[in-house]
């Protein structure tokens, strides 16, 4: 089996157990007059499974390949996995848990912005006087949103400042 099958196996298998807590287990703590509505918390999650367990199996089955079994310019070859640009997909990932990691003790706004500025970096943008300003934009353009439109609590400085 190829390596985009096993990956699409191992996501159907993350898939079928975030599906079976969104049916079975997420609406047995629902208070009784939230079981009357039309939409629960649990119906997106369970849209979400079936989208993603169908896609999965789509792969799994090999109804997304084309008849002809000639690899193609743009397939992975896990054979040929060093020549890839691996150190720039690893780094990223690093990236990803450090800004997770940072999100509260940092604030939004400061871990926000340097997850930006070090993820494009990562990726090659070397114009620091585009990048610093859009990432700064961004990140107070998503706080705002998120703090005033939705009014969900964000905190954007660090712990230490107390704001």
């Amino acid at each position: 089996m190829a390596l985009d099958r096993w990956i699409a196996l191992a996501i159907l298998m993350i898939c079928m157990a975030y599906g079976y807590t969104a049916f079975f287990t997420m609406d047995a703590s629902l208070p009784p007059f939230m079981q009357r509505n039309p939409v629960w918390p649990s119906t997106f999650p369970k849209v979400l499974s079936v989208l993603a367990i169908l896609s999965a199996l789509v792969v799994v089955l090999g109804l997304e390949k084309a008849d002809s079994d000639e690899p193609k310019a743009m397939d992975i070859n896990y054979r040929k996995l060093h020549e890839y640009n691996l150190t720039q997909a690893l780094g990223l990932l690093a990236l990803m848990v450090a800004y997770a990691l940072l999100l509260r003790p940092a604030g939004f706004l400061i871990a926000t912005t340097g997850f930006l500025v070090l993820g494009s970096t990562i990726l090659g943008e070397r114009k620091f006087h585009v990048m610093i300003p859009i990432a700064l934009f961004a990140a107070v353009f998503i706080w705002y949103l998120v703090q005033e439109v939705l009014g969900i609590f964000l905190r954007p400085w660090p712990f230490f400042m107390g704001v």
